[in-house]
């Protein structure tokens, strides 16, 4: 081997552990109610989600789908976040929130703006896009509506096919309170029975492997279709399960549960065997929330408080239907004039053969020049499937290196990596079991892995590894040279069609060491800190973030060109935030993109009149993380897996890489100038924390839509670099 990926060794990191970014006791104190709480923060994302429900010109079955993702965008904040604060309360470790404040404190404001988003959440569901379904010839339709043909069709479908799988449970001495799974549908039900005269209770869960809006008439054309909410049927025929009794009175009900997974590592021998443990506990979580439907009488209610040990905080009255996340199935409607236009994803230019009968080669293309992908713009298959099918088959490859944090069922990546290993290569898979809510997914892919003979390994103890790797090792010449592929985004080819990012294939040695360096890391039991082009959580990525910072306000104060551009999911990390408030101070113009949570105040005198904050949602979900400098007209820009929170800071391996062709560093300024555009539709946040829509000009007329601006724009490109 002609080079060693030891070689430099001896080289200092570009961000060395000494550096201390600020004189902080030089700087002006800053603020005390300098953040906004990150919880309330989350609820007014989901807000944004419910604005797009609300929004008359987004096709109506994405209205649905809109209406779909608030609940359960709700269901997972309810799972986590307000489980864990009930955690730290129940357990006596009731730390103060971001904020200061007290999670009880908290807690109060989540359950109060919780409530009106629900009830806000079932209007637009009652109010707009059920009458706008209808117009569009879908109609929900309750059982009232139906004739005695409809009824008649509906009970021999009862009786096919749902009768047999309903499980009516009874409440009485001989049978106790039953289990009420997690986010499962469930029928009360009080019936009398008419020798005794005696009152019980039962429960009815309504199944949750049956389509949640059964249709009226199959016989129906699908563009004028009626459907019947399934609790609905199952309620109209109870008569079937509880033969003999009098019904008296049902309500519909949920209930959300506890869902986190907490693993004690460094006590635990086998990590799986301890998940699995772990994620049969979950089910058993403690309830957090109970949503019951409007009518629920006082009787029924109090046994379900008393039962599921939930005070008035946990419990939610809202109209039915409950759990709109069944609108998911409606949304998938075979209706196109009802959904967003159809965007086929393009092969990036740099991919593309030369000749059209060529095939495609991937390492040529990236040892000629770095390739930025964009995606869903450009093809996830035609690109990263394509590099990593290429190493599986290719005889000069001799390693493939990898981490996979979250991957599709039916995974072409996985089982790419599955021929690789199975033709000889070695291949190490690098499999996060801990991704949360996909852990169960991963032990199934995992042990698949290491049946084919892929070295599979689990990460650092104490710490998830969320960074998006892929590195192949190819003998050319006679010489090891590295093709590596550093993204925002998992390897997961159904999100990735829905799911914005980017992704960075390279040729380059420095960074192939990085990545080989960073691997033995996360495999072995090497402690390496020296990276040139990455920045790695969780040593060095905040420090070697704060770093630009401080260059930036350096260059401010002597008169030099100077700007921050930062582009995230959520910002909450304070050190971040506080290191911006005093770029802002300083004089540098600071913008952010984020889609979710942000707890910077932007805008505020004397703290951030600099900065703006902008966050923008649409049919596809940005993802991409992005950190720009303008550093006195040398740009430093960097994309990776990590979001500016103190999970990935400090309890996850992230990677960032640095970005040096610069089409892509002017790629990038010109993805910024759009989104802080005022002619782009967004939502721009101010000091107090609110969001405000811009989404139309001073005449009224919509403003652009970036997303939709992008995939033309991206379309348009040809192998010169010239539009079609």
């Amino acid at each position: 081997m002609t080079d060693s990926v030891l070689d430099d060794d001896r080289t200092s990191s570009d961000f060395d552990d000494d550096f201390e970014p600020f004189d902080i006791e030089g700087a002006p104190e800053l603020p005390a109610e300098r953040y906004l709480d990150r919880e309330l923060s989350w609820l007014a994302f989901n807000q944004r989600v419910l604005e797009l429900a609300e929004d008359p010109r987004v096709p109506v079955l994405e209205r649905a789908n809109f209406l779909a993702i608030f609940a359960s965008n709700l269901d997972e904040f309810f799972m986590v976040r307000v489980a864990g604060l009930r955690r730290r309360i129940a357990t006596g470790l009731a730390v103060p929130t971001n904020v200061g404040r007290s999670p009880v404190d908290v807690l109060t404001d989540i359950s109060k703006k919780a409530g009106q988003l629900q009830e806000r959440h079932a209007a637009a569901y009652q109010e707009l896009v059920k009458p706008a379904l209808a117009e569009a010839g879908i109609r929900i339709v309750s059982w009232a509506e139906l004739g005695e043909t409809e009824v008649a069709h509906l009970r021999d479908y009862f009786s096919s096919q749902i009768f047999p799988v309903l499980m009516p449970l009874a409440v009485d001495p001989a049978h106790p309170f039953p289990y009420i799974s997690g986010l499962s549908l469930n029928l009360s039900v009080r019936v009398r029975n008419s020798r005794t005269g005696r009152q019980e209770f039962a429960r009815v869960k309504v199944p949750q492997m049956l389509p949640r809006f059964v249709r009226v008439d199959p016989a129906e054309s699908i563009e004028h279709a009626r459907y019947v909410a399934l609790e609905e049927l199952i309620a109209n025929h109870l008569g079937d399960l509880f033969p003999g009794m009098e019904i008296i009175e049902h309500h519909v009900f949920r209930v959300t549960r506890n869902e986190d997974v907490e693993i004690e590592e460094d006590e635990t021998e086998n990590l799986i065997q301890a998940l699995e443990k772990e994620l049969l506990r979950r089910r058993f979580g403690p309830p957090i929330r109970l949503e019951i439907s409007d009518d629920m009488d006082d009787v029924t209610l109090g046994l379900l408080s008393r039962e599921l040990d939930l005070a008035d905080q946990g419990i939610f009255r809202l109209p039915a239907p409950l759990d709109l996340g069944g609108l998911f199935d409606l949304a998938r409607l075979d209706r196109p004039e009802l959904h967003y236009p159809t965007h086929v994803p393009t092969t990036s230019v740099q991919l593309q053969p030369s000749e059209p009968n060529l095939k495609p080669d991937i390492f040529a293309a990236i040892a000629r020049k770095d390739v930025l992908v964009h995606h869903p713009y450009e093809s996830f298959a035609t690109s990263v499937q394509a590099f990593l099918e290429q190493a599986a088959t290719d005889p000069d490859v001799l390693a493939i290196k990898q981490t996979l944090y979250r991957t599709s069922g039916d995974s072409p990546i996985v089982e790419a990596l599955i021929d690789a290993a199975e033709s000889g290569k070695q291949v190490l898979a690098l499999v996060e079991i801990k991704a949360r809510f996909d852990e169960q997914a991963n032990i199934s892919w995992a042990r698949k892995l290491e049946k084919a003979g892929v070295h599979v390994v689990y990460g650092l103890v104490g710490l998830k590894t969320h960074c998006k790797l892929a590195l192949v090792i190819r003998q050319e010449k006679g010489v090891l040279r590295h093709y590596s592929h550093i993204g925002t985004g998992n390897y997961n080819p159904k999100t990735s069609r829905i799911y914005e990012d980017l992704g960075l294939f390279t040729a380059d040695d420095q960074v192939g060491k990085d990545l080989t360096r960073l691997f033995n890391e996360l495999s072995g039991y090497a402690i390496e800190k020296k990276f040139k082009r990455l920045l790695v959580a969780p040593l060095h990525l905040r420090k070697g973030l704060l770093k630009l910072i401080a260059a930036e306000m350096r260059n401010a104060e002597a008169g030099r060109p100077s700007g921050i551009r930062i582009k995230v999911n959520s910002i909450v990390d304070e050190a971040i935030i506080d290191a911006l408030y005093r770029a802002s101070n300083a004089g540098v113009p600071v913008d952010v993109w984020v889609r979710g949570i942000c707890s910077l105040r932007p805008g505020m005198p004397g703290l951030s009149e600099n900065i703006r904050v902008r966050s923008i949602l649409g049919r596809y979900l940005e993802h991409s993380r992005i950190f720009s400098f303008l550093n006195d007209g040398d740009p430093q820009v960097y994309i990776g897996s990590a979001d500016m929170m103190h999970r990935n800071l400090d309890r996850r391996v992230e990677a960032l890489v640095r970005l040096t062709d610069p089409d892509h560093l002017a790629e990038i300024d010109g993805l910024f100038d759009l989104a802080m555009d005022e002619s782009i539709s967004s939502w721009r946040l101010d000091g107090d924390g609110v969001w405000t829509r811009s989404s139309v000009d001073a005449d009224g007329r919509p403003l652009d839509d970036i997303q939709n601006l992008l995939m033309h724009r991206i379309g348009q490109r040809t192998r010169s670099g010239k539009r079609r």
